[in-house]
């Protein structure tokens, strides 16, 4: 594979000798393109040296070959490591003041980009708004990762290592396929909230992160998504647009959730219930908020009722050839518990695949990381994903994928 990759000018420049070693060692033509400020961090001639191509960063080289678009042309794939919040800039706007934007603008191929700066800068609105658009227009992007950055800083702003872009691009130029093409597909997220009072609920730990993955790697796999988001946190649903192929419904309680995802599912090939679903809702909602003051003495006792099994009503009610997938959120002791836990869902629920996913203080739930396994209707395991959620969304795809080609 023809693989460009854009160096630009930030300290983890040097994780980048290594994410190009990889690639030329696994067997990719790699071509290196650093802006003049990377070479301020690692010299030209350890680029030559390393990709076993000529580097330049200018336009007016090589110019018989129109390099400053050919490279764009050629490229199978295209990552941009580390990206800095300049260069995130320059994409946004489309400049094309060197080799490296001309070759972006230049090229139909995947891009990845993985970002790399201070915190400060990372989470500036500016960024934050050239993230979105990039991401709208396909861009895939890998971190950052949290954790100790250049001055004794520490904080989100850390570029990925270079196993782990690799690992994200070489997916993304995979998918270039669009192996979920002509596919409709329904996808839940977030946690439902069951009002007490207009002031108090109940609700769950669910930040909507991976139902917002699974739905993001359908639309950049090609698929048509309709995504119904429950209660979501700040930020998650800025990733959702992906070129236009999602729409957002929005739910707040599991009833609405319901009567949200049955709408749409009869037209779906796909319908997942990524959704973290309270179980009970309160029997008597107070039209007002309870006063502290009128409880009796010693506290309150809420009456719950059994919410409607949405994912078993959705395999009841499903239309010939539609596959139906859960999650079921367990905190276990051990894997042969967690196992025998999403099997007997499995076979309760009656779901193509069931995504048992490992919860607890400190995983599953508010986390970038989740780690799960896949079974089929047999029980029998498929799949296991532990790492980022967009990866985790991959994996449940390439399952969902594996179901289809057997019916």
């Amino acid at each position: 594979m023809f693989v460009v990759v854009g160096v630009t000018g930030g300290i983890a420049a040097y994780k980048t000798v290594q994410l190009v070693r990889l690639l030329v060692k696994a067997g990719h033509e790699v071509h290196v393109v650093p802006t003049d400020d990377a070479l301020r961090f690692v010299g030209l001639p350890t680029w030559e040296a390393i990709s076993r191509h000529p580097v330049t960063t200018s336009v007016h080289d090589d110019v018989a070959r129109v390099r400053h678009v050919s490279l764009g042309r050629a490229a199978d794939l295209v990552i941009v490591a580390p990206a800095t919040a300049n260069t995130l800039a320059k994409m946004t706007a489309g400049l094309a003041d060197d080799l490296l934007g001309t070759t972006l603008l230049a090229t139909t191929a995947p891009v990845v980009v993985a970002p790399a700066m201070h915190t400060e800068m990372w989470q500036h609105p500016a960024t934050a708004d050239n993230m979105r658009v990039l991401r709208d227009r396909g861009v895939v992007v890998v971190g950052p990762e949290e954790g100790e950055l250049t001055g004794g800083d520490s904080g989100p702003g850390r570029m990925s290592e270079p196993e782990a872009i690799i690992e994200a691009a070489l997916a993304a130029a995979a998918l270039t396929a669009g192996d979920l093409e002509g596919l409709r597909v329904v996808v839940s997220a977030g946690g439902t909230r069951e009002p007490i009072d207009p002031v108090r609920y109940i609700g769950n730990r669910s930040s909507g992160r991976q139902g917002v993955a699974v739905a993001l790697a359908a639309a950049e796999r090609g698929a048509d998504v309709v995504l119904v988001a429950a209660h979501v946190d700040d930020g998650v649903l800025t990733d959702a647009p992906a070129g236009g192929r999602i729409r957002v419904v929005r739910a707040g309680t599991a009833a609405e959730l319901g009567a949200a995802v049955a709408s749409e599912a009869g037209a779906a090939d796909v319908v997942i219930m990524a959704a973290a679903v309270a179980d009970y809702r309160v029997a008597q909602v107070s039209p007002t908020k309870r006063a502290k003051e009128a409880a009796p003495e010693g506290g309150i006792t809420l009456d719950l009722v059994e919410n409607d099994d949405i994912l078993a009503g959705l395999v009841r009610t499903r239309p010939p050839g539609q596959i139906v997938v859960g999650f079921a959120a367990e905190t276990p002791g051990d894997g042969e518990t967690l196992l025998d836990r999403g099997r007997r869902k499995a076979a309760r629920k009656g779901t193509d695949l069931l995504a048992v996913n490992e919860v607890g203080w400190s995983q599953g739930f508010e986390s970038g990381h989740n780690a799960v396994t896949i079974i089929d209707a047999a029980g029998e395991i498929v799949g296991a994903r532990r790492g980022s959620k967009r990866d985790v969304a991959d994996a449940l795809w390439d399952a969902v994928l594996a179901v289809r080609a057997k019916k």
